[in-house]
């Protein structure tokens, strides 16, 4: 139950919200809305595209904490916006150069770095703000450079909390302070239809390959003893503090510019894996991209001797070793529930990756051009990193569970969809920087949404579109304070389903792991480890906990009233019962007047036998006719079907 929102000037007193509680730990649950979830959605569906800030895209949304809440509408900073510093503190005059250029190679029109210089110290549209110097307007066909986004830079990049050094620790320079116009997109059409998230955060600090792990299981990967480890993989050098602890800023080369506005940032070693003991338990952890054992692989195999040709070569100083972290598969698996994880052009990276190692690829990273498909990445599958889908021991398992998107297509035409899917575009259809723009990938995921709305299993069906982080992109809404690993920087995520709180903007705050938890709650499986350290750490430092999701949908009736209402002399009052906008029809069976003076308060009842839709109120008037003097009390019981009725209204009045 919430309180009523609209004007009720004739009535004093306190207004009250009943309502039920997310959980932050998500174990097996017997509440109304678990109840309601597990009745009506029966498919999950997570589509996961690419490196896009929640400003980046929807900032100019509305009725979302976007862009106007730090400028105006001609783009000129209001006071609630954090300018960018420079390394050392100060102001930055004017945003950097893009260094290396604003479009990505082979793009036309072209801006380049000295064409990209002397803009404001603001948030600024992609689109236009180089048009003076260049001659050229952009768009959302335009394929921008790529920009770091990576797990120190991120955290370096949010600062204290104020998001004001993107500009001095991004690798690209001023283009990270850019967003686009998308509201002509299919992507900001079905945002508007449906459910927007707009505080909805990276559930890791960093890029690609972290967040696909979080997703899967809200956790980074382990490298044991990387400090002695053959392959010598890359560790990341630090600042400590005066007592020698790790701090999460990368330590500088001396010829690093002292000004980000003289070039890119130099670091004496920004690694893939975190120095020991980061974390604090002595361990090493990898946090940036690294390949999976397995083909597909980004390393080739080492040779074509026995089965070597499923392999990666795990000398490579990349290869990560296999993983055995409980994941979500092995979750939903305990319980018998049916899942996938399906990836564009899947099986042809597995054909790409198990040839021999001599053979050029031509699927894997390639083609390498921005827009040239398929372009797969294989750090995006996470699952491929782990010993549970060994492909000799356990070749069973991947042919079950990681499937090409042409058995995703199939799937959902015959409505054999899995309980559970997980959906990964090809690269070139993902909307990353540097390779991909937001049209293509835009066009692709609508398509596939309306195959899903096509299939018999869309009545009970939520399709959840959200991206797995920033891609080095400024966004004006800090993350809250968690753990070590996150969460990182405010992404875009969109809910789509029958049951889904139409045209709302939902504010609740999520994370990746969010995900995670709609499906623990959903299924009744076993936590996550990395759930419950994620909850502890915001609990800790002060901070709301976690949604599950199921803020977005329509599950449960929740009402809407007014707690007291109190009458100064003999009178009448007007009374509004609502329903809160998105919920499910409320149904009230009856509404009555008990108490000690219930006789002096008479009620002409409009709500009682009424459905409300959500959004949508009833009257009721109450008439007071004290047939005693001094204080006068009575009570008004709506019964309806909100869980968590009956609701009650407190009269009081005095008599003469």
């Amino acid at each position: 139950m919430k309180p009523f929102s609209g004007s009720l000037s004739i009535i004093a007193g306190a207004v009250i919200a009943l309502g039920s509680a997310t959980s932050a730990n998500s174990s097996p649950r017997t509440d109304a809305t678990t109840v309601a979830l597990q009745n009506d959605i029966q498919n999950v569906v997570v589509i996961y595209a690419e490196n896009r800030a929640f400003d980046n895209l929807f900032g100019n949304f509305p009725g979302a904490h976007g862009l106007s809440e730090v400028v105006d509408s001609n783009g000129v900073p209001l006071s609630s916006y954090f300018p960018q510093r420079d390394r050392d503190g100060s102001v930055l005059a004017s945003l950097p150069q893009t260094w290396g250029g604003v479009t990505a190679a082979g793009q036309t029109p072209v801006v380049t770095q000295a064409q990209s210089g002397g803009l404001p110290n603001a948030p600024f549209s992609v689109e236009h703000a180089f048009a003076p110097a260049s001659g050229s307007t952009l768009s959302t066909a335009t394929v921008t450079r790529d920009l770091y986004h990576r797990f120190y830079e991120n955290q370096m990049e949010i600062g204290d909390g104020k998001n004001d050094k993107f500009a001095a620790w991004a690798d690209a320079g001023g283009l990270t302070m850019g967003h686009f116009d998308s509201s002509a997109s299919l992507l900001y059409g079905l945002a508007k239809q449906y459910t927007l998230a707009d505080n909805f955060f990276e559930g890791a600090f960093g890029g690609s390959f972290l967040n696909h792990q979080y997703l899967i299981c809200a956790c980074a990967p382990q490298y044991p003893n990387a400090d002695t480890a053959i392959a010598k993989p890359t560790i990341a050098v630090l600042d400590k503090d005066g007592a020698g602890n790790y701090l999460p800023q990368l330590t500088t080369k001396a010829s690093s510019p002292a000004s980000a506005l003289d070039g890119p940032p130099q670091f004496v070693l920004s690694g893939n894996i975190t120095p020991a003991n980061y974390f604090g338990d002595g361990k090493f952890y990898a946090v940036n991209t690294m390949q999976a054992p397995y083909q597909p692989s980004g390393n080739a195999p080492v040779d074509a001797n026995g089965n070597d040709l499923l392999y990666a070569k795990p000398s490579a100083a990349t290869t990560l070793p296999p993983q055995t972290e409980p994941n979500i598969g092995d979750r939903l698996n305990a319980k018998g529930i049916s899942w996938k994880w399906y990836a564009g052009s899947w099986n042809a990276a597995v054909a790409d990756g198990t040839q021999n190692p001599s053979t050029p690829r031509s699927v894997i990273y390639t083609p390498s051009t921005a827009r040239a498909a398929p372009d797969f990445q294989p750090h995006h599958q996470p699952f491929n990193y782990y010993a549970g889908f060994d492909p000799v021991s356990h070749a069973a398992d991947r042919a079950a569970h990681l499937k090409d998107y042409t058995d995703l297509v199939a799937d959902a035409a015959a409505g054999t969809l899995p309980a559970v899917t997980f959906y990964k575009p090809q690269g070139n259809l993902n909307q990353h920087e540097g390779y991909a723009n937001l049209d293509d990938g835009d066009a692709h995921i609508a398509d596939l949404v309306g195959k899903l709305q096509a299939s018999p299993q869309w009545a009970h069906m939520m399709i959840v579109i959200t991206y797995d982080e920033f891609g080095g992109v400024w966004d004006h809404v800090a993350p809250p304070k968690g753990d070590l690993l996150g969460p990182g920087t405010r992404i875009p995520a969109i809910i789509i389903s029958p049951f889904s709180k139409k045209g709302l903007v939902d504010h609740t705050q999520y994370d990746t792991a969010s995900i995670l938890r709609l499906i623990i709650r959903r299924f009744g499986l076993q936590n996550l480890r990395g759930l419950s350290a994620r909850a502890a750490a915001l609990r800790a430092n002060g901070q709301a906990q976690m949604g599950d999701l199921t803020e977005a949908l329509s599950l449960v009736p929740d009402i809407t009233y007014v707690h007291t209402s109190v009458f100064k002399t003999a009178g009448t009052r007007k009374l509004k019962v609502g329903n809160a906008v998105g919920s499910a029809s409320l149904s009230i069976s009856s509404i009555s007047v008990s108490g000690a003076n219930a006789a002096d308060f008479s009620l002409y009842n409009g709500c009682s036998g009424v459905t409300l839709t959500g959004g949508t109120e009833c009257g009721l008037q109450v008439q007071f006719s004290p047939q005693g003097s001094g204080a006068r009390s009575a009570t008004v019981t709506i019964v309806s079907n909100d869980p968590d009725g009956p609701a009650t209204i407190a009269l009081s009045g005095t008599g003469n």
